[in-house]
């Protein structure tokens, strides 16, 4: 599963991008890639307008931590979540999967970066967000009370992400249809989109780091 991603741009950049109205220009993150329970833009619906804001990757904490991608999406805990107010775009330009194998060299999995194309252009995840109440962050710097939280959908893997990944791949929405569709549309058209890239929609376009910089 996409524990780990990546997204360039400043937030003025991200708002014009998605047709978002409402966003702080003072809004800033100094950082590119983003890990479970980092906080990150998201684009939601807010009285009737796209609006960026800053969320916490990860639901509620299960047996098995943080709930960072929903595969299973039409289980009966998630139907609240489905619903259009808790939808939203999760912007990236590129997301990575651990090399099934080590590399004979370092002795370790390479990290595999996919993007739309080389040049990074932004895509996003088929998002959910909810508000949340408790602790978050480290136990070193815990951050309690009150928290939006963001997961994204995930489905089977295509021809390019299966062969280094063959369990799952990111819901991507590369478009404006589709993203209207995502945030505006009933759930059965919503989870319509829940389906693998066309092969030719994204390509491997770094291997090795943890950052795609």
């Amino acid at each position: 599963m996409c524990n780990l991603y990546s997204m360039r741009g400043k937030p003025k950049d991200w708002a014009a991008h998605y047709f978002a109205k409402r966003y702080d220009p003072d809004l800033t993150w100094d950082y590119t890639s983003f890990y479970p329970d980092s906080v990150g833009p998201v684009i939601r619906m807010a009285d009737g307008e796209r609006t960026v804001a800053m969320m916490r990757w990860g639901f509620p904490p299960s047996q098995s931590g943080l709930v960072t991608n929903v595969r299973n999406a039409e289980k009966p805990f998630w139907r609240n979540w489905l619903q259009t107010p808790y939808r939203c775009l999760v912007p990236a330009t590129s997301f990575a999967e651990y090399a099934p194998e080590p590399d004979p060299v370092t002795k370790k999995k390479d990290v595999i970066w996919f993007a739309l194309n080389d040049n990074r252009p932004p895509f996003a995840f088929a998002g959910i967000w909810r508000p949340w109440t408790g602790v978050r962050g480290t136990k070193k710097t815990p951050v309690e009370g009150d928290h939006l939280l963001y997961s994204f959908l995930t489905t089977e893997p295509n021809e390019v992400v299966a062969p280094i990944h063959p369990m799952a791949m990111p819901v991507i929405l590369a478009d404006e249809e589709s993203w209207n569709i995502w945030l505006n549309g009933s759930v059965e058209e919503a989870l319509a989109l829940q389906r693998p890239s066309p092969r030719e929609l994204i390509k491997i376009v770094a291997r090795g780091s943890d950052k795609d910089d």
